[in-house]
């Protein structure tokens, strides 16, 4: 099943008018696939943003044509690898390093994706990106079978990371697994399949979604007066006591129920709305 098919599925049992996903996921891989409906798919590209977790099986001693176990043998090497030798290459893959996307990717080069390409033979020049591995945690190593959890920024391919560590150990490596359980702090521990889903009866399947600010716990807080709300929500900037922030969610209280009302920066004690995400206050409430 594809990311828009998976979206198409869920949108149709939830009812909503309006879904996005946030970012599909490779062939290979399986995991945490993040949807939003209504209004948060106004926040979706924070989401495209985030960071990323992963769990990645690692076959050392063979490097293939595609970086996972779908290619064809390319290099292969009788040296054993002990543990000790992989912790120690780890440290150089840890920071912000440069890494060149490999050509089974869904980049594209005069309008084709690379993988089109790479699947007839041709291989096209790619440029270095600038990435960062936020951290690295070995769950198993029994070779030529490693486990790694990897935190990356946006952007990064688990393959060319596992091809790059058997290049540094001198053996090669490719995938022969992937699973995505972490965007920024979405963890798949908290999420449902799409079965799971579907046998919630449908009048409360809308109750099982987690709230729109669930997305942006990172942000701080700011609560702001009725008349404040209204210019907000009209796009009007804002002068108020709050230190720099590249980004704040916004709130109004009504009656001690708390509604996101939209994002904003904060420059030199100046509010600036970003996102909005009402286009009115309830009419009850905005005399």
């Amino acid at each position: 099943m594809s990311s828009t098919q998976a979206l198409g599925r869920a949108k149709w049992l939830i009812g909503a008018e309006k879904a996005g996903h946030t970012g599909t996921l490779d062939p290979l891989a399986d995991g945490l696939l993040p949807l939003c409906f209504g209004h948060a798919t106004k926040l979706a590209h924070d989401l495209l943003d985030a960071d990323k977790t992963y769990v990645a099986g690692i076959v050392l001693g063979q490097s293939t044509s595609t970086g996972d176990m779908e290619g064809e043998v390319t290099f292969s090497s009788d040296a054993v690898i002990r543990e000790q030798q992989w912790h120690a290459i780890l440290p150089q893959f840890l920071g912000e390093i440069e890494q060149v996307p490999p050509m089974y990717s869904a980049l594209k080069k005069d309008g084709k994706p690379l993988y089109e390409l790479a699947r007839t033979g041709i291989e096209v020049e790619r440029k270095a990106r600038r990435i960062t591995i936020v951290s690295l945690e070995t769950l198993s190593f029994e070779y030529p079978n490693v486990v790694l959890k990897v935190r990356c920024s946006k952007g990064t391919y688990i393959r060319t990371l596992a091809e790059d560590m058997g290049k540094a150990l001198g053996v090669g490596a490719h995938l022969s697994s992937l699973k995505r359980v972490g965007v920024g702090e979405l963890d798949i521990a908290n999420a449902m399949t799409l079965e799971e889903l579907e046998a919630v009866p449908e009048e409360e399947r809308a109750g099982v979604l987690l709230p729109l600010d669930a997305l942006l716990q990172n942000c701080p807080a700011l609560h702001l007066s009725q008349t404040e709300a209204k210019r907000f929500i009209q796009g009007q900037r804002l002068k108020i006591d709050m230190a720099d922030a590249q980004m704040v969610r916004v709130y109004w209280s009504n009656g001690g129920n708390e509604s996101l009302i939209g994002l904003a920066g904060v420059s030199k004690n100046t509010l600036s709305p970003q996102k909005v995400l009402m286009t009115a206050l309830p009419s009850a409430c905005s005399k």
